[in-house]
């Protein structure tokens, strides 16, 4: 029986998680559950799987849910201090770190600190934070197991050979819903129309990173820190069907696919029960049904998201952090209407070009930056709105005035 703590129960990976462990009850047991501020879904899953703790980051909610829960027994902690609580039980086997952008990596970094088997759905840990979260990794003797689709075919794919076997990694994206989209229709864009994906069913801020590629430029980045290879031996491939998750190549040329149905209960159920397997967890895949399956190279100028990705993994220092949390900034305003859908790649640019080039050594240094970069894209958003002009571009590596401050 293996006891697990679900950090982010009520978005789409947690909620896919526990449909998991509801299929499979002699082998988990839901030892706690997190969420941000849905405290009645929350609810109803202490009501069905009995965690001891339960945590809520927003305390208003958490007071609601504590009122309710009293009889359930159990604990209900809240905000950040709550979340790392839950993040490092004691008796937890397994973390699964599933909450959503920038707001998983201090319970994430919890988890790992406290040498659980961190299953990491929370890409952002490592795009933020990749060498200090793999440094304290290696101090702590904690597991990560990569719950994406494409970084746990890849660990599936290496099943323990050696980096110096390999030539280069491929990570496959299906290419969003605007893949074959003329370039000039992509300006009046609206969020329904990017929320409809044509293959996964993810939450809303992960099918707009999808729809924009920043999705993909971020799974290169985590790659970057999973496996250990530099950039330019990570490459990514349009895969409509996205029956190939992703692919190796080994100094001999040999190429070795994962593949499987586009369903992210099969990742998430091979990392739940890792190193062993669930039977059933998915339908089989039948390749007649599937027929053809095709592979073409990203447009980089229709998609800049994944060309600034790559900019910031080889510029390093802040530029990963500022990246990302501009682009969740901007795709939170695209999301309410605020600005356009080529507007994010616009925000996120101009973001960091106003950035300090700087090293970023710890995670409270870490979390400075992040909060910079917030309040210089949400400045840039309003630029836009003002002026009705898109702010200039520059290259990745390049610096403009702005300062990063070296204190809260």
């Amino acid at each position: 029986m293996k006891r697990i703590v679900i950090l982010g129960s009520t978005g789409s990976v947690g909620v896919s998680a526990l449909d998991i462990v509801q299929r499979y009850p002699d082998r988990f047991q839901v030892v706690g559950l997190t969420a941000g501020q849905n405290w009645t879904l929350l609810e109803a899953q202490i009501r069905r799987f009995r965690p001891r703790v339960a945590a809520l980051a927003n305390k208003e909610a958490a007071k609601s849910l504590r009122a309710r829960s009293r009889a359930l027994g159990c604990e209900v902690l809240e905000g950040v201090e709550g979340l790392i609580q839950a993040a490092a039980l004691p008796e937890a086997d397994l973390v699964l770190a599933a909450i959503l952008g920038a707001a998983g990596l201090v319970p994430t970094v919890a988890a790992v600190r406290a040498g659980k088997c961190v299953a990491l759905a929370n890409k952002e840990t490592l795009v933020l934070a990749g060498a200090i979260v793999m440094r304290e990794a290696a101090e702590h003797g904690a597991l990560i197991l990569p719950v994406d689709s494409e970084h746990n075919a890849i660990f599936q794919v290496l099943d323990g050979r050696p980096r110096e076997t390999v030539r280069r990694i491929l990570l496959t994206a299906s290419g969003g819903p605007f893949v074959d989209t003329p370039p000039g229709r992509l300006e009046r864009v609206t969020p329904r129309e990017a929320l409809n994906h044509p293959r996964w069913k993810m939450g809303d801020k992960i099918t707009i990173d999808s729809a924009t590629m920043m999705n993909k430029g971020l799974e290169v980045m985590e790659a970057r820190w999973l496996f250990g290879l530099p950039p330019e031996q990570i490459e990514v491939l349009l895969h409509p069907q996205s029956i190939v998750h992703s692919l190796v190549e080994f100094v001999d040329g040999s190429v070795i696919a994962q593949l499987g149905v586009p369903d992210m209960r099969g990742p998430i159920a091979h990392a739940l029960a890792y190193p062993e397997r669930l039977e059933k967890s998915l339908p089989p895949l039948n390749l007649v049904e599937v027929g053809a399956l095709t592979f073409r190279a990203p447009d980089a100028e229709a998609f800049p998201c994944l060309r600034y990705a790559y900019e910031a993994l080889a510029a390093g220092g802040a530029a990963p952090i500022v990246l990302n949390a501009a682009n969740e900034v901007a795709v939170h305003g695209f999301l309410t209407e605020a600005i356009g859908f080529l507007d994010i790649p616009r925000v996120i640019r101009a973001t960091l070009d106003r950035r300090d080039q700087k090293e970023v050594r710890t995670i409270e240094e870490v979390l400075i930056v992040d909060r910079w970069a917030r309040g210089e894209a949400e400045r840039q958003m309003q630029l836009l709105k003002k002026s009705g002009v898109s702010p200039p571009a520059g290259r990745a590596g390049s610096q403009k005035s702005g300062e990063i401050p070296t204190e809260c």
